[in-house]
C-alpha cells in the first residue's frame, strides 16, 4: 500500500497559470520528493544489493523514474518499453507496443516502473510479455495506485501513493500529451476533459 494522502486545511494553491485547467493540487512537489526517496529505500531492501534491470514504461514515468533512480544505490541497467493505449477521452483503448526492450533480461532481477496502476490492463499485458523473456524475478513499482477502476487482479509491489478516483495530471502524467511538466500531481477540472471528449466525438 502506498503513502496515505492526508487531508489538510492548508492546501497548496494551484499556480495562477494553471487554475483554469487544474482544480487542485493532490500531491505537492515536496510530498513527491519525500515519498520517492523512501520508496527507493524500500526497493533497496528488497533487492539486497543485487544488480537490477529497471524497465520503465514510456512516457508517463519520465519524471518519476529520473527522481527514483537518483536515490537507488544499487548496480543497475535501464531500458524502456513503449506502450500506447488508443481510446476516446479518458478511457483506455487497445494496447500497442511501440518500443521493445533492447537489453536481455533472462535470469536477471527486473524492476518494472510505471506511472499509475488504474484498471491494471497495461501492467497485466506488460508482465505477461516480460515473463516470456525468462527473468529471474519481476517486481513492480508505480507512483500512483488508483484501485477504484481495477479490472484485473493485480497489485504493485511498491506504491508511491494510493489515490481516490480522480483524473490526475502532472509529474509525468498527461491528458492529450499536456501537463506532463507540472511539478505536482493535480486534479484536472472535469470540464477540460469533457470538452475534449466532445471534440473527438
Amino acid at each position: 500500500m502506498g503513502a496515505q494522502l492526508k487531508n489538510s486545511k492548508l492546501k497548496a494553491p494551484v499556480p495562477p497559470r494553471w487554475r483554469q485547467e487544474v482544480e487542485r493540487i493532490l500531491i505537492t512537489d515536496a510530498q513527491l520528493a519525500r515519498r520517492v526517496k523512501s520508496l527507493a529505500r524500500e526497493i533497496e531492501k528488497d533487492f539486497l544489493g543485487r544488480e537490477m534491470v529497471v524497465v520503465s514504461l514510456l512516457s508517463g514515468t519520465v519524471m518519476f523514474l529520473a527522481d527514483l533512480i537518483r536515490h537507488l544505490n544499487l548496480p543497475m541497467r535501464m531500458d524502456f518499453m513503449g506502450v500506447s493505449s488508443y481510446g476516446l477521452g479518458t478511457e483506455s483503448g487497445d494496447l500497442v507496443f511501440t518500443k521493445e526492450l533492447r537489453l536481455d533480461v533472462k535470469g536477471r532481477d527486473v524492476l518494472l516502473v510505471d506511472d499509475i496502476l488504474d484498471t491494471g490492463k497495461t501492467m497485466t499485458r506488460v508482465l505477461a510479455k516480460l515473463q516470456l523473456l525468462e527473468p529471474r524475478r519481476i517486481k513492480t513499482c508505480v507512483l500512483l495506485d488508483k484501485p477504484a477502476h481495477r479490472q484485473f487482479d493485480i497489485e504493485a509491489d511498491f506504491v508511491g501513493f494510493e489515490i481516490p478516483d480522480f483524473f490526475v495530471v502532472g509529474y509525468g502524467l498527461d491528458f492529450a500529451e499536456r501537463y506532463r511538466n507540472l511539478p505536482f500531481v493535480g486534479v484536472l477540472h472535469p470540464h477540460v476533459y469533457k470538452e475534449a471528449i466532445k471534440r473527438v466525438l
